[in-house]
């Protein structure tokens, strides 16, 4: 493995593409919409226009960027098989707890790393009753402010392969996981790939899986021919379906032509504002969405290294390389945690879901969505504590690194 020294980095936007990006604000033009339309149609008319005119005149990007530079920042270059090197940004927030169990968190489409923001004071806390974590946050290639692949084929093995090369290069020769979207399965791609040695446990907050398999599962198969599904689990399947009816079409056009679409994410910031914000609204469980959090969430793709286009290639790579299906085929044989949000696009029966492995934790929460660690950042941290707390299904899985002074 090849990887160059840690560079500190601080996010710093120059003034003149903040002057762009007010002056491509100013020029938006907006659709008509239909009479009493609402959401059903796609982003409402008055939330684009109050947030296009929040973004161009009141809202205070260098606020935001302070509050980001917060976190310790770095970079660092990271040699990826057959794509050269890539230089890789992440937040390293390390807990005073020197027997602190090393987690990777690690995000997907729409997130980023900061989607990990409120977690980390919970996490790297320290106390005589509960784990603590040192927490590290890349940013994916391609996302906020990592460089991005410029090869073909740049898929879920590569972000694999990039995000383990970064733990061990910061001395973290064993260490668990967490994620949710795409971080679940980069995640389970690491727990197959290198469970056992470097990744030790993963957790994870995204259920995604097939109908047990009469070979490959067969107890699993019987159990879920005959065992009735709960309440939660008939309205996860009926969201389920919903999503698959109205919400798809982000994912059709994103895995088929992503530069088609791309040219309206990288050219007009109202394009993509409507593009995530909707995704924002309609995956989280009736979260408060405040109008800077959004702006800020937003500004952290139109100000990315490499322009929020790179971040959509991901679908294309793993819809061409069939890695849906192969990696929902992937057996993990080290200790996975699940937690189950209702306002999750997609959620499907415990039974199912464990296919995935060996399931040492699973906890059904009344509250939350797809952006867990944003929405209910306390509900999730204690998932993950409860895996690796004393006398907890994977205490002391990482050598010499129990969590507790």
């Amino acid at each position: 493995m090849a990887s160059g020294n840690e560079q500190p980095f601080k996010v710093a936007v120059p003034d003149a593409t903040i002057e762009t990006l007010r002056k491509k604000l100013e020029l938006t033009t907006f659709p008509d919409e239909l009479d009493d339309a609402d959401w059903a149609y796609g982003v409402p008319l008055a939330d684009m226009k109050r947030l296009v005119a929040r973004w161009k005149d009141g809202y205070d990007w260098r606020k935001a960027e302070a509050e980001i530079n917060t976190f310790p920042q770095y970079t660092r270059d990271i040699e990826i098989d057959g794509f050269g090197t890539l230089n890789i940004h992440y937040v390293h927030q390390k807990s005073t707890v020197d027997n602190a169990i090393p987690l990777l968190f690690v995000h997907g489409w729409p997130g980023h790393f900061m989607e990990a923001r409120k977690i980390f004071p919970l996490l790297t806390a320290a106390s005589p009753d509960q784990p603590s974590f040192h927490v590290v946050a890349l940013s994916l290639p391609g996302f906020g402010f990592s460089e991005t692949p410029k090869k073909k084929g740049f898929a879920q093995a590569q972000y694999a392969e990039v995000a383990n090369k970064l733990m061990l290069a910061l001395g973290y020769n064993e260490f668990v996981t967490q994620g949710g979207d795409f971080g679940y399965f980069i995640t389970r791609k690491m727990a197959s790939v290198y469970g056992g040695k470097s990744v030790k446990a993963w957790h994870t907050n995204t259920g995604a899986a097939g109908f047990p398999s009469l070979f490959s599962n067969p107890v699993l198969f019987l159990a879920a021919l005959v065992k009735p599904f709960t309440a939660a689990e008939r309205a996860g399947l009926q969201r389920t379906q919903d999503f698959n009816k109205v919400g798809r079409g982000y994912y059709e056009e994103q895995s088929t032509r992503p530069q088609t679409l791309g040219y309206s994410l990288a050219d007009s910031p109202a394009g993509l504002l409507a593009w995530i914000y909707e995704k924002l609204v309609q995956w989280s469980d009736g979260y408060p969405w405040e109008d800077d959090e959004v702006l800020t969430w937003i500004s952290i793709y139109w100000f990315s290294r490499a322009g929020p286009t790179a971040s959509i290639r991901i679908y294309y790579e793993a819809q061409h390389k069939g890695e849906w299906e192969s990696t929902m085929k992937l057996w993990s044989r080290i200790p996975v945690g699940f937690s189950y949000f209702p306002g999750e696009p997609i959620i499907l029966p415990h039974l199912w879901v464990r296919t995935v492995g060996k399931v040492v934790s699973e906890t059904e929460h009344e509250r939350g969505g797809h952006f867990a660690a944003h929405e209910i950042p306390v509900e999730l941290v204690n998932d993950v504590r409860k895996m690796f707390v004393k006398g907890g299904p994977a205490y002391g899985v990482v050598s010499g690194k129990n969590g507790y002074a």
